[in-house]
């Protein structure tokens, strides 16, 4: 591993000083947060990420779990995953967080891992990972060996001729269902950006996964209350029942009244190049009645733009059954 400086500063002020130095907050910085480290250190030990110096962050006091006056919930940046996940607020109204972020990884690494740390989490996709091979995330101009290679795993919604990588996170999947806020601190101040717009697709810059710029830091990220009578689920699909990325995942929140959806929510995991919220999928559910077939029309609309590749056409049927069988559950939930 390539020798580097760890930074260790007081506050955010300093963190955020120390960053801002750098050319990029995406692939290839000089400098980097580390919290958890359960990405990064793994990348800087097969060199594809090799950062002059490391800030960490740890220090800083962002690592409470509190709830907002409105009902909704503030989460620190510094929260561990699975502090998260068991938190009661967050079992009673928030279910489907919990739920997905309990299905991925360890107990190991969940005890390590961060809530901005596996926002900003890096996609698994073995050519990313290896650097002998090509890759346009790692190196711009490389070209995507996936497309033409191994690509059982990867994407088939938000893809483009030069990446076909998935996000790997689960939490973000229930993050993006809850319409998670993310809240920023950086050289221009503080923002709050809606999860929605804080990673971005691939097109022709693949290189580059979120909004971030040099020395902006994620301080924490707020939930907003959940509707009356709601109800939140996670389902995933994977090849082995521990310890493995989805194929296909769905967070769903539902509203249910007099056998009928009034309000819906809906996103999708281990298909897209991000965390992959489907308008198409709940405006097919809002206002009909709960049953498989408007589940079936629903899934449907989710996947009509899928472009599949040599290996992994299967994902798109599997992606349907995945949405209508988390609908079926939620909906049996009650």
């Amino acid at each position: 591993m390539k020798t580097f400086q760890l930074i260790r500063p007081k506050d955010s002020a300093q963190a955020i000083t120390a960053t801002a130095k750098t050319k990029t907050a995406q692939q290839g910085a000089e400098i980097r947060f580390i919290a958890g480290g359960t990405t990064l250190i793994d990348l800087m030990k097969l060199r594809v990420e090799q950062p002059q110096n490391l800030v960490d962050l740890n220090r800083l006091p962002l690592d409470k779990i509190e709830a907002t006056s409105d009902g909704g919930l503030t989460i620190g940046a510094l929260v561990r995953n699975s502090e998260l996940a068991h938190h009661p607020l967050v079992r009673k109204n928030y279910a489907v967080l919990s739920e997905a972020i309990l299905s991925g990884a360890t107990v190991q690494i969940r005890n390590m891992a961060t809530t901005a740390g596996n926002l900003l989490q890096r996609t698994r996709c073995m050519y990313f990972r290896d650097p002998a091979m090509p890759c346009n995330k790692r190196e711009q101009g490389s070209g995507c060996g996936a497309i033409n290679g191994a690509n059982r795993g990867l994407a088939i919604l938000g893809t483009s001729e030069h990446c076909i990588a998935t996000n790997p996170s689960d939490m973000n999947v229930a993050m993006a269902a809850l319409e998670a806020t993310i809240h920023v601190r950086g050289p221009k101040g503080e923002r709050s950006i809606p999860i929605a717009d804080f990673h971005v697709l691939p097109g022709n810059t693949p290189q580059r996964e979120t909004v971030l710029e040099p020395g902006d830091l994620i301080t924490h990220v707020t939930l907003p209350p959940p509707a009356p009578g709601t109800r939140s689920l996670y389902l995933k699909l994977r090849d082995r029942a521990s310890y493995e990325f989805a194929l296909a995942s769905a967070a769903v929140i539902v509203t249910v009244a007099d056998g009928k959806v009034t309000r819906a929510r809906v996103a999708l995991g281990g298909i897209g190049t991000k965390p992959w919220r489907s308008p198409e999928a709940e405006k097919e559910l809002t206002g009909q009645s709960a049953t498989e077939a408007v589940f079936r029309k629903a899934a449907e609309a989710a996947l009509r733009d899928a472009k599949p590749q040599s290996q992994n056409g299967f994902k798109v049927e599997l992606a349907k059954r995945c949405l209508i069988h988390a609908l079926k559950l939620v909906i049996q939930s009650a």
